[in-house]
């Protein structure tokens, strides 16, 4: 029989009291999820209406958005967190304030999809709170993801899946009804470095810079191009969906800045969306940058702070990198060189 995520977190913890209560605001959060997947579940009109109103962000809240909000937000309450701060709430709520955790959370990724029935999700990072913090709530939020104590993401598809690290790995469990929780379903992924599909919104193509450009044009030409293989695009709009297939079969994953206003460092958040994804990918051996700068390694100004990202497979997330270091370095754009290329596979 599968191991419980239960039984895991245990295993995790020892008898290191932090990672106890991290584990006990992961089971406060599968709880959620479950309610949370039992509404999608139950389905009806208007979903996927907008809610009348905007989250910190700008973007129109769902719905759905709104109420995945307060079913975390009641998770929140019932773990050790001093601080929850949500996509959408404009400023982090202050709970037991002399709690050892703060909770950064995506209530819901991928809206769009929501009347679509395409696979959505919740995406979490948990953090420390020093003392410096209490007196400060919002610095909280601005510390680097490498400090993160544990974060993962829910996919309510056709299963609901926890993906998560606490820095020992990544791991998967799914929702199973017979059993009443979450079991184990992979344990310690190792993201393939090689990849052999990537996920980028083409239609975006014309805003990009030119390294993207340059890069996308390179696997676009396939076997006939510089890479000499052929590549398939995926991109489903919901970043949690794309994240899970990445880290099951490799490949690599773009939201680049881009020219539009409002986009120069496009539109994902980097405490409560890159930082956990950055996480869970590099526990599994890939990597996560802003194009050059490892995510991790990013101290965040706020707690809506926007970063570009991209990540996946390792060696061809340091390929991107070289595209945007030095352009110059292109040399497949060379006569001397033709189709061939310094950066081929």
């Amino acid at each position: 029989m599968a191991s419980s995520l239960d039984a895991h977190l245990s295993s995790e913890c020892g008898s290191d009291p932090l990672k106890r209560q991290v584990a006990d605001t992961i089971r406060n959060l599968c709880s959620a999820s479950v309610k949370l997947r039992n509404k999608i579940i139950a389905g009806g009109e208007g979903m996927g209406n907008a809610h009348g109103a905007t989250n910190a962000g700008g973007d129109v809240q769902k719905e759905l958005d709104v109420v995945a909000d307060k079913v975390f937000l009641e998770a929140a309450e019932a773990s050790p967190i001093a601080f929850f701060g949500s996509e959408e709430q404009d400023e982090a709520v202050a709970l037991k304030l002399d709690a050892p955790l703060a909770l950064a959370i995506d209530p819901l990724d991928g809206s769009s999809n929501i009347e679509t029935n395409v696979s959505i999700g919740t995406i979490f990072s948990i953090l420390p709170v020093g003392d410096e913090h209490r007196g400060d709530p919002a610095s909280v939020f601005r510390q680097k993801g490498s400090v993160q104590l544990g974060a993962g993401f829910f996919v309510y598809g056709p299963q609901l899946l926890l993906v998560m690290s606490m820095g020992n790995g990544t791991h998967v469990f799914i929702f199973s009804p017979s059993f009443g929780g979450f079991v184990e379903l992979k344990s310690s992924l190792v993201l393939l470095d090689k990849a052999k599909e990537f996920a980028i919104n083409a239609s975006n193509y014309r805003h990009w810079d030119q390294p993207i450009r340059s890069y996308v044009d390179d696997l676009l030409a396939g076997s006939e191009g510089p890479r000499e293989r052929d590549f398939n695009m995926r991109w489903i709009a919901s970043m949690v969906a794309d994240c899970y297939r990445i880290l099951l079969r490799g490949g690599i994953f773009l939201y680049p800045g881009d020219g539009r206003k409002g986009y120069a460092k496009g539109r994902l958040r980097l405490v409560y969306e890159a930082n956990p994804i950055a996480f869970c990918v590099e526990n599994a051996g890939g990597l996560a940058t802003d194009g050059t700068t490892r995510i991790l390694d990013i101290v965040p100004e706020g707690l809506h702070d926007r970063t570009p990202l991209v990540f996946g497979s390792k060696r061809e997330v340091e390929r991107v990198a070289r595209y945007i270091a030095d352009p110059s370095a292109l040399a497949e754009r060379s006569p001397l060189f033709g189709k061939r290329s310094l950066f081929r596979a």
